[in-house]
């Protein structure tokens, strides 16, 4: 039983090593406001694009510091999400280790842009509120 609990606790910090605190994570920061749905499936693609990244699936275009995979429900004819491989919740956590990150991204997405010909196209990102997954990404699409 020792063991067991011993190897969960030697992989969860493997697993978790590289991403940032959630509310769960920091109990004594926690101010009755725990961990919601969407903080959990940011914390689950944070450690799948850092720890699997091989299987993460329709992966369009990738760099040591970027993934973009096509939105598995499209809005529009071509509509990929950019996301930077460090785990940042939304824009407002930013910091300056995180510059060279956000710098790549918009180097894949001109990449893309010009490797597509995209003349009508949006880049689009959402603060807290307004996010499904607690992970900052940017949605890339055209018609």
């Amino acid at each position: 039983m020792a063991a067991a609990l011993l190897l969960g606790v030697m992989l969860g910090g493997y697993l978790f090593s590289d991403t940032r605190p959630r509310s769960f994570l920091a109990l004594n920061k926690c101010e009755g406001r725990c961990l919601q749905p969407s903080e959990v499936v940011g914390l689950l693609a944070s450690v799948g694009i850092h720890r699997f990244t091989g299987l993460v699936p329709s992966v369009v275009k990738e760099t040591d510091k970027t993934i973009v995979i096509e939105h598995p429900s499209p809005h529009a004819r071509i509509h990929y999400v950019v996301i930077p491989k460090r785990d940042i919740k939304n824009i407002g956590e930013l910091s300056d280790s995180d510059a060279e990150y956000l710098v790549d991204v918009f180097k894949v997405m001109s990449e893309i842009i010009r490797e597509k010909n995209l003349v009508d196209y949006q880049v689009i990102t959402n603060g807290p509120g307004y996010q499904s997954v607690s992970y900052l990404h940017f949605h890339l699409m055209a018609r």
